[in-house]
């Protein structure tokens, strides 16, 4: 199966989702030491090794997955991720997923894609029992949603997500196991909005090099 995905004009470019899948996969595996000594400062410090483990179970799956029409595959590959991450981040970053797959059309335009990336953070903020602003994840999914629903491309918003996960620095945890450190948290990197931050670059280089 293909899927599609929106240049800033909102016209169609097909994209291979396997490709996406290994090049998500490829991303979180190279920075895992990096993801897992975020969690280390304010965290279990698992978080790398736990995403790693995800993801490579996804890549396991991929030819399943993308025999599958685009809402069916987000939302096994969803599942996999509940699965398989495990500690906070599995439900979280499965529920992402899982909730995308749920509002998304079989071949969604940049309007409905936004509309459906916007109700799964809602389900993640919902899961999490978070809001923007406590330094978690959603402090970088929100400003690519923002993004998005501005018209910018692909690039473009892929600098909006680093730049939102490196905004976390400051910020102080007020969710999470980050919370119990109260004004230690203050000065480290969220290692989920890092990850999101990861995910979205990897999959707009990944489509960009399909172009």
């Amino acid at each position: 199966m293909s899927t599609e995905t929106l240049d800033k004009t909102g016209t169609m470019d097909k994209v291979d989702l396997k490709t996406l899948i290994s090049a998500t996969a490829d991303t979180i595996a190279a920075h895992a030491d990096e993801l897992t000594a975020l969690d280390q400062a304010i965290g279990d410090g698992d978080h790398g090794l736990n995403m790693k483990r995800g993801f490579e179970a996804v890549r396991t799956e991929a030819e399943a997955f993308a025999a599958k029409p685009l809402p069916e595959a987000l939302k096994a590959i969803g599942t996999k991720l509940v699965m398989t991450v495990g500690g906070a981040s599995g439900p979280l970053f499965g529920t992402l997923f899982m909730a995308l797959g749920k509002e998304i059309s079989a071949e969604p335009d940049r309007a409905s894609l936004t509309a459906a990336f916007g109700k799964a953070i809602e389900a993640v903020a919902a899961r999490g029992k978070s809001q923007v602003g406590q330094k978690t994840m959603l402090d970088v999914l929100q400003p690519v949603h923002d993004a998005l629903l501005q018209g910018k491309t692909g690039l473009e918003i892929a600098d909006v997500a680093d730049s939102a996960a490196d905004a976390t620095v400051p910020m102080k945890a007020l969710r999470g196991r980050a919370s119990f450190l109260g004004d230690r948290s203050i000065g480290h990197m969220d290692a989920g909005g890092r990850s999101v931050a990861l995910l979205v670059r990897a999959v707009v280089e990944s489509i960009e090099g399909q172009a």
